[in-house]
């Protein structure tokens, strides 16, 4: 057969199906909503036609990329806020989790760390507030409901975003006082954002280094 296919509504084209299924991530539902056909009629045309057809893992990894995006980077950026995102970056190239790469994940005891590391989230990435999680690292001889309380105060970020505290119980007694609050993760799951992140330090680093 030729690598036209007329049926009653219109001409399947093996170049086409190539190009909407490979090149533009079309799935064969989506190429028969486009043809006004049967998403079986598709896939029949894609099996005589000899058309490898993606294996399902592959096709959530096509429709997770084409997914709008949770957040939105800002690219004009005056003093302050350029000095906000160098500050942010570096912190997370220093201290963030780069083998998660499921979420973005930074950790810290330190306050002014972790509040201008939320802060570049907020004003640079424009991120969804719903998706922000916290998660606190501390020693049974802490009270893990007044830190949740406290960060949650200090971060803006409602308790209900708040993971079950890590709480350890077999520790040194000279390390009680180290962190009076804890271990605090801010973390956001959105793999683009972490790709995101790290692009972007690469690309101040580069620049630095020539």
């Amino acid at each position: 057969m030729a690598s036209g296919e007329y049926h009653r509504s219109g001409m399947l084209d093996k170049i086409d199906v190539l190009k909407l299924y490979n090149k533009f991530g079309l799935s064969a539902n989506e190429i028969a909503q486009k043809y006004n056909i049967s998403v079986w009629r598709v896939i029949s045309f894609m099996r005589r036609n000899k058309i490898k057809r993606r294996k399902p893992s592959e096709t959530i990894k096509i429709q997770f990329e084409r997914s709008p995006l949770s957040f939105k980077r800002i690219d004009k950026l005056d003093i302050n806020l350029q000095k906000l995102f160098i500050s942010g970056l570096s912190l997370y190239w220093a201290e963030g989790s780069k083998a998660n790469k499921a979420a973005v994940d930074f950790a810290n005891s330190n306050e002014k760390m972790l509040l201008i590391f939320t802060r570049m989230l907020r004003k640079i990435y424009f991120v969804n507030e719903k998706r922000l999680r916290v998660y606190i690292y501390c020693f049974s001889n802490q009270n893990s409901g007044k830190l949740i309380e406290y960060w949650s105060e200090k971060l803006n970020i409602p308790q209900k975003q708040f993971s079950k505290p890590y709480v350890r119980r077999d520790f040194k007694t000279e390390k009680v006082g180290k962190m009076p609050y804890g271990l605090v993760h801010v973390r956001y799951y959105d793999t683009r954002l972490l790709r995101q992140i790290l692009l972007d330090i690469d690309i101040i680093a580069t620049d630095l280094l020539n």
